[in-house]
């Protein structure tokens, strides 16, 4: 029964990828899911969330391919930057990311502290940038 009620409800409701409001004024995604009244779970925040790690994780990578290179710490750094401005918006730190590349790990975190990122997001560019020059998660 679930299977013939998913593909009916996949049909009435549609999919719709980004976010709309429905013809009652509910903010809704997916097939038909009401964020307004509803939103989501922790374990859907959670698969979300994985989802996004990865696609930053490819983007990154397809990018700047010597970053795989990187101990798991200094690239969890640049991921975790990757999914706040997205890899376009890391590649603008050329002077962080040349610096990051040879090993300048504190010339990098220096670099990321010197940036309007670091002014936008405050304490996490001071945490990752702790990260970045140490070594250790933060």
């Amino acid at each position: 029964m679930i299977t013939c009620l998913a593909d009916q409800l996949k049909r009435d409701e549609g999919f719709r990828a980004h976010p709309y409001t429905d013809t009652v004024g509910k903010l809704t995604i997916g097939y038909g899911r009401n964020l307004t009244d509803v939103g989501i779970s922790d374990l859907e925040a959670q698969a979300l969330l994985a989802t996004d790690i990865a696609m930053a994780e490819s983007d990154l990578e397809a990018a700047l391919p010597w970053t795989a290179g990187l101990d798991e710490v200094r690239r969890g750094c640049l991921l975790n930057m990757t999914f706040n401005m997205g890899v376009g918006g890391v590649c603008q730190f050329k002077e962080m990311l040349a610096a990051c590349a040879v090993g300048d790990y504190s010339g990098a975190s220096q670099q990321m502290l010197a940036s309007k990122w670091a002014e936008q997001v405050g304490p996490r560019a001071q945490r990752l940038a702790i990260q970045m020059e140490s070594g250790q998660w933060q």
